[in-house]
This record gives C-alpha cells, structure tokens and sequence, in this order.
C-alpha cells in the first residue's frame, strides 16, 4: 500500500461507532423522539446519553501506524479535531476541509427541511463549523 503524498489521494479510517457511539438500537430510539419534535441533541440527552460518545483515540492510533502525523481532516465537527489530534497532539490536523452539502453550493444534492434543520441543530448546539449564510432559504 502506498500512502498519498499529495491531495489527490487520503485515507478513510472507517470507526464502527454508529448513532454518534449510542449504537444503532438507541439511535433508532433517538429517531423515535425526533419524530415526537426532539432535535438531535436533546433526543441523546433524554435517552440520558451525551450528545457525541465517539472516541477517536482509535483513529489517531492508526493514523501515527500509518505514518501520518499531519493530516487535513474533512470535517466540521471542532470537537472531532481536537479529538484525532490527541491529548499530546500526537496528529497535528493542518487543515480542515469543510463538509458543505452540495444543495448549498447550488450543485443540486438532496434538500429537505428536517435535513437542514438537522444541520443547523449542529451548528447551533455542536458547534459545528458550517456557514449558515449558504443554507438556501
């Protein structure tokens, strides 16, 4: 295998950690309360779960197996940065590659208003780093 040494190639670390790491059986149970009127956030937390349990010490464990200790990250979660770094910041992201759906950008994809009021949750309550201002009207 051979690693990119340039942005025309990456790495996918896949981590099986489903429901923001609730597991797909309390994510299904998370649903259920966002059909009630529940946001993403507060479905967790009634489930008395936080509102991301993902760990990312796996990641960054096999990012510094595989050699990488800076990477650009595609994300726009701040706290998932943060996270793959490490505590001693073992990785050093270098650059976040933001996640825009391509309905914002006007490059068709999928809209919906529980998609975007799906996002804007995040934005608001996670933090996440997405530009509000391309959310179409």
């Amino acid at each position: 295998m051979s690693l990119p040494g340039n942005t025309s190639g990456g790495i996918i670390i896949y981590l099986r950690q489903e429901g923001r790491g609730i597991g797909l059986g309390e994510k299904l149970k998370a649903y259920n309360l966002q059909d009630l009127g529940s946001d993403t956030v507060e479905a967790n937390l009634l489930l008395r779960h936080p509102a991301d349990a993902r760990s990312y010490g796996l990641a960054t464990s096999m990012l510094l197996d595989l050699g990488q200790h800076e990477v650009r990250l595609l994300t726009n979660n701040p706290d998932k940065i943060r996270a793959v770094e490490g505590p001693n910041r073992e990785v050093r992201v270098t650059e976040r590659v933001a996640m825009v759906p391509l309905s914002w950008k006007g490059r068709g994809g999928f809209r919906s208003n529980e998609v975007e009021g799906y996002l804007k949750t995040k934005i608001e309550k996670m933090g996440h780093m997405l530009d509000m201002g391309g959310m179409p009207s």
